[in-house]
């Protein structure tokens, strides 16, 4: 029989939690944001698109992070 898995009580804020949620609601949300926003710029070759769109994610995945963060920061006090 395998070992149970034990649940864990952190102190403070959850970083595990918050790293999860990050990464599935800047998928959610961020693929569609960065495709819809793709249609309002030229980007005529494929390193201007991919350039695009590692520049749009990153400040949609540190804005959903601080912004999970801080959720789970106050949720937690």
């Amino acid at each position: 029989m395998p070992t149970r898995v034990e649940r864990t009580d952190p102190e403070g804020v959850d970083y595990g939690w918050v790293m999860q949620v990050t990464f599935v609601t800047t998928i959610l949300l961020g693929a569609p944001t960065v495709a819809v926003l793709s249609t309002t710029a030229t980007l005529p070759t494929w390193n201007a698109r991919v350039g695009f769109a590692v520049r749009v994610g990153a400040v949609i995945w540190i804005l959903t992070a601080l912004s999970v963060y801080v959720y789970a920061y106050r949720r937690n006090r």
